[in-house]
């Protein structure tokens, strides 16, 4: 539904950018592993010397949805990114990309629930922690995040997910919710 519908001017997020030490390790991990397509690359002059950016897309509609730029130092001392997310069709595609991360063996890989989502954190060649997530059909007032065992079959690991939810504050069905913030942002 776009904001238009929903009453508000359009407005929408569409795409990020970061910059990044090492190019063609992140190209690589974002193509290979999370399955973006480069769609386009390139290099332009800024006030700051020429940066080089490769644009990626899982969208044949949309040019780009991450952009890497060259240029982060080596070192930071602190990375200003907290998190990257990537929404799953599926309790399937999540669990595809978990396996995916599992067998790359990828740096702090935890599964969670938030009662109002699934999914796992992990963190990307350069540190960058990304999240891939489902959402459930519950809201839970957040924060709030406890681990999940993504060992088990799905009907399990969702009615896991319910029981706990439900013992949780401000528990309600998504719609509930969502009217809620609609009526909140003055669209409702």
């Amino acid at each position: 539904m776009s904001s238009t519908t929903l009453g508000r001017a359009g407005l929408s997020l569409s795409h990020m950018g970061f910059y990044v030490n090492d190019m063609a390790k992140m190209e690589d991990f974002y193509a290979r592993v999370l399955e973006f397509t480069v769609t386009d690359r390139g290099s332009l002059d800024t006030p700051h010397g020429k940066v080089g950016l490769v644009f990626l897309s899982r969208d044949p509609v949309v040019h780009h949805q991450i952009v890497l730029a060259s240029g982060r130092p080596a070192q930071l001392p602190f990375n200003p990114i907290n998190q990257i997310s990537l929404e799953a069709d599926s309790l399937a595609t999540l669990r595809l990309f978990y396996r995916r991360f599992v067998e790359e063996k990828m740096e702090e890989i935890s599964p969670v629930t938030h009662g109002n989502a699934i999914s796992f954190y992990a963190r990307d060649p350069e540190g960058n922690r990304l999240e891939i997530f489902i959402d459930t059909p519950w809201y839970v007032d957040q924060p709030m995040r406890v681990p999940v065992d993504f060992a088990l079959a799905d009907d399990a690991l969702m009615a896991s997910v319910e029981r706990h939810a439900r013992e949780l504050p401000g528990f309600r069905p998504r719609t509930e919710w969502v009217a809620e913030m609609a009526k909140r942002m003055g669209i409702g």
